[in-house]
């Protein structure tokens, strides 16, 4: 198309009527690295700052998938180009960045890859987007009805095949289950409490949500089944499914910090169990054999990123993380377990950043 300035791509956009994120905009939207190394003062580990600190940067949350395959790149957001928000795709040997989609009210937790790792879905406003990683036009999947509006963050299926859809009309709250390019989609479930933390189970026709404050449910796709999970820890937060959806890992967090806990709850037998005592986590994610945990501790004297061997529940900190609010770190692995990733505003921004842990971690 010849494009060779942001300028020209939003006239170009403005004249027909489109939206910034529905431009061509990955061949014009590349920027250089910004790759950063460091060593962290009290652990001596190295750390690499993969954003700059004169922006936002922002992962996604942990449930989606957004580290390539081959852990050779991820996608994140970004205020970079401020009022817009923009997705990113980060080359992670080179450091290059390359715009995918902006717009103003993109929400910036919410970016996952499509299961072959060339495109990434997105939200924006009340509708649900795809876009391809090597340019093109987004593609528009889902726009809520008339009268509703996106509540909280969506989730796509692990095939790729359909979205969770989370909607709220004044005090009314759904979750509607939408198959892409075929029928407008169906109510899966209904509530009068606000339903977030929507999480498909791997391999089964199900999801995990959050309904109100402190209640985890399990739902089927076609809404036949949909009932509350007895776990013990209540109040909880960070619930995420093991990779084959047996049961689920998630973070206890009772009225006193010390106390926090990974526990693990099984959905076919109900049972609940302990994993793990924590150093005050307020965010945790696990590998792809979990096996290993990664977790920000909420600790205002020891506010350290863990890791953390479940075998031997010994942990060992790698990094101060110094985040003002240690429940948005986003304490991930990379799919092969050697790198860890996560979010921190250190630096003043929010910025993103890497550690490799291959000497520690076994690959998976």
């Amino acid at each position: 198309m010849g494009f060779t300035t942001r300028r020209e791509v939003l006239l170009i956009a403005a004249a027909a009527g489109l939206k910034p994120s529905q431009v061509l905009t990955a061949a014009t939207h590349s920027f250089p690295s910004e790759l950063k190394r460091l060593i962290d003062p009290a652990t001596e580990f190295p750390i690499l700052r993969l954003t700059s600190p004169e922006y936002n940067a922002r992962l996604p949350w942990i449930t989606n998938r957004f580290i390539g395959h081959k852990s050779n790149f991820l996608v994140y957001s970004s205020d970079r180009a401020a009022p817009n928000t923009g997705i990113y795709r980060l080359d992670l040997k080179s450091g290059e960045s390359q715009l995918i989609a902006e717009g103003q009210a993109i929400d910036p937790r919410f970016a996952m890859l499509t299961p072959d790792d060339r495109g990434c879905y997105y939200a924006e406003g009340d509708s649900l987007f795809e876009a391809s990683l090597s340019g093109g036009h987004p593609r528009e999947l889902h726009r809520s009805q008339e009268g509703w509006r996106r509540s909280t963050l969506p989730a796509v299926t692990e095939d790729g095949i359909a979205a969770l859809w989370p909607e709220q009309k004044e005090q009314a709250f759904r979750i509607r289950f939408v198959p892409f390019g075929k029928a407008a989609g169906t109510t899966v479930v209904e509530s009068p409490e606000a339903l977030s933390e929507l999480a498909p189970r791997p391999r089964r026709a199900g999801f995990l949500y959050r309904r109100g404050a402190n209640e985890l449910w399990l739902a089927n796709f076609d809404g036949q089944r949909n009932y509350r999970l007895k776990i013990a820890g209540a109040p909880f937060s960070y619930a995420q499914w093991t990779a084959e959806g047996r049961s689920i890992l998630y973070l206890s967090k009772p009225a006193r910090p010390a106390l926090a806990e990974i526990r693990e709850f099984t959905p076919d037998s109900n049972e609940d169990k302990l994993v793990t005592k924590t150093s005050q986590y307020a965010a945790f994610s696990r590998n792809a054999d979990a096996t290993v945990f990664v977790g920000a501790s909420g600790s205002k004297a020891s506010p350290y990123l863990f890791l953390l061997i479940r075998a031997v529940q010994r942990e060992l900190a790698i990094a101060e993380h110094k985040a003002s609010d240690p429940t948005t770190c986003m304490p991930v692995f990379s799919p092969n377990s050697h790198r860890v990733f996560f979010e921190t505003d250190r630096d003043g921004r929010r910025c993103l950043y890497s550690m490799i842990v291959d000497k520690l971690v076994e690959e998976t």
